[in-house]
């Protein structure tokens, strides 16, 4: 039930204040809906915490409330016994939620990003009536050798004009290849090049050997439009392990990491707030045995804010590099879980 309350929350705030951009840019009806279609497992993932602490403080509280809890304690049960079946639950929901990531919040976050480049964000040349996305000035390095230069990029047709490949041995230049235009021959995995010139140099920097043409001919040039559609993807559209690889990828050309680094460990770490609002969670109705649920209650709505917040400043740290990617990426949860700790140990159990 607050899962559900809070994603319904979400939804219609999210719509008002997207509402003026839909129809300023003429957004089918169709098109809302999908977008909100794709955007509902990302608020799914991010109103499970605070629905995870929500019921654990309606849960036990209401024990309380009904004096429950002191029949418990009187038995001999404690605190912990309690919180045991609640912390499992809480890891259990935190290895879901770290797959559910993975698997729907990650691709619906690729589809609702393209929606709102394709309609929302577009710029003037692009219409919605004709939603063909179009890259200007793209620039690629992959392995520190390969330097790829595309004046244009339609990734529609997957082709391509205006390239320059720049091919270095030892940080000398040793091939440039131009061409007017190239598209990707998918069923060859291969580019068609047309109206194009290869340049071969010595190590002294001195032409070898050129091959002007204005034919067209099949060429192996060593990237692919999956390398191209993979440079303008933010870290929300890709996985665990499609982010690990984009990590590697970017360390072989020398390109600096962090922020990528950061969003990686935040993918873990996110997911075992589950538990951890739990562990912190669960004390606060059994502290103040009189009106515990309704203190536990507005606790839990503070304590929420206040993890998002720690967790926000926490990846703006990383990002900055103040600290290790790891640590801003966890500096929440830790933080919380020794808070969450502590609470258990004082708490009368």
């Amino acid at each position: 039930m607050a899962l559900t309350g809070f994603v319904s929350v979400f939804i219609i705030v999210d719509l008002i204040e997207n509402l003026d951009r839909f129809i300023d840019n003429s957004v089918p009806v169709g098109t809302i809906f999908s977008y909100y279609l794709y955007t509902l497992p990302w608020f799914l993932n991010v109103g499970l915490p605070m629905a995870t602490l929500l019921a654990t403080v309606f849960s036990v509280g209401l024990m309380v409330k009904r004096n429950e809890w002191t029949a418990m304690k009187s038995s001999g049960i404690s605190l912990y016994r309690v919180a045991l079946p609640l912390l499992i639950i809480g890891f259990i929901l935190s290895i879901i939620s770290f797959e559910f990531e993975n698997y729907l919040v990650s691709k619906g976050n690729e589809k609702r990003y393209e929606i709102e480049r394709n309609y929302i964000k577009r710029r003037i040349s692009r219409s919605v009536k004709n939603p063909k996305r179009t890259l200007n000035n793209v620039f690629l390095q992959k392995k520190e050798s390969i330097h790829i230069s595309l004046s244009k990029y339609r990734t529609d047709l997957l082709e391509a004009d205006g390239v320059t490949v720049l091919v270095l041995n030892q940080g000398a230049l040793n091939k440039r290849i131009d061409a007017k235009s190239i598209q990707w021959q998918d069923s060859l995995s291969i580019w068609a090049v047309s109206d194009f010139s290869i340049r071969t140099f010595s190590p002294g920097g001195g032409e070898e050997n050129v091959i002007i043409s204005k034919g067209d001919t099949l060429l192996n040039i060593d990237f692919t439009p999956e390398d191209i559609s993979k440079q303008f993807k933010s870290p929300d559209e890709l996985n665990y392990r499609e982010l690990s690889e984009r990590i590697d990828l970017l360390r072989e050309n020398g390109v600096k990491t962090t922020r990528w680094e950061v969003s990686k460990h935040f993918k873990i770490s996110f997911a075992f707030t589950n538990l951890i609002v739990i562990m912190f969670g669960l004390p606060l109705v059994v502290i103040k045995q009189h009106g515990g649920l309704s203190f536990g209650a507005g606790m839990s709505v503070f304590v929420i804010f206040a993890y998002y917040a720690l967790i926000k400043f926490g990846q703006s740290l990383g990002i900055k590099e103040l600290i290790d990617p790891f640590l801003s990426a966890w500096l929440g949860n830790i933080v919380f879980s020794i808070g969450g700790v502590i609470l258990l140990l004082t708490a009368r159990k």
